[in-house]
């Protein structure tokens, strides 16, 4: 018998589990750019829970273990922006990081005065691509992270993440 992985606001308690899983999640990336000081690899335990403290954060269970995790919050101007969504490599490529994805959507939407959704990638992260613009993101600009890694930008409108939950 199987166990079902479910989705929920991160505790405390989880911070050790999300920063490991984190770094493990975000190596594809690192090799990809040939670039290991990316912001997911250099991120301090005191980030991650000063993030906690502060923003949405979910993650993804299958049992005790944290196997996927996503950041959001709005800001001032109504656009939730969504970061460091991540699945652990094994469970890559079976929707769990789209249904993450619709989960932060719908935690920063239940703020009432989001109007629009922004996350970021990389330029030659094509599974991500992929995924967010399956989900009815688009790109709107581009630039150069800290790091030297060109990002993609995209937003959609907070209105199609209800069309995209009905939908999927």
């Amino acid at each position: 018998m199987g166990m079902s992985v479910t989705i929920s606001a991160a505790a405390a308690e989880d911070t050790e589990q999300i920063l490991k899983l984190q770094y493990l999640a975000f190596q594809r990336e690192a090799e990809l750019y040939g670039n290991y000081r990316i912001q997911p690899l250099t991120q301090t335990l005191d980030s991650l829970k000063a993030e906690l403290e502060s923003d949405t954060v979910l993650v993804a269970r299958l049992g005790d273990e944290v196997v996927g995790t996503v950041r959001g919050k709005v800001d001032g101007d109504g656009t939730g922006k969504i970061a460091k969504l991540c699945v652990h490599p094994r469970l890559q490529g079976h929707g769990l990081g789209a249904r993450l994805l619709r989960a932060v959507e719908e935690a920063l939407a239940g703020h009432g005065d989001t109007t629009r959704f922004r996350l970021h990638t990389g330029h030659k992260s094509e599974s991500n691509l992929r995924l967010y613009r399956k989900a009815g993101y688009v790109q709107v600009g581009g630039r150069t992270a800290s790091d030297g890694v060109r990002l993609v930008i995209l937003e959609k409108e907070a209105t199609d993440a209800a069309d995209f939950a009905v939908s999927a």
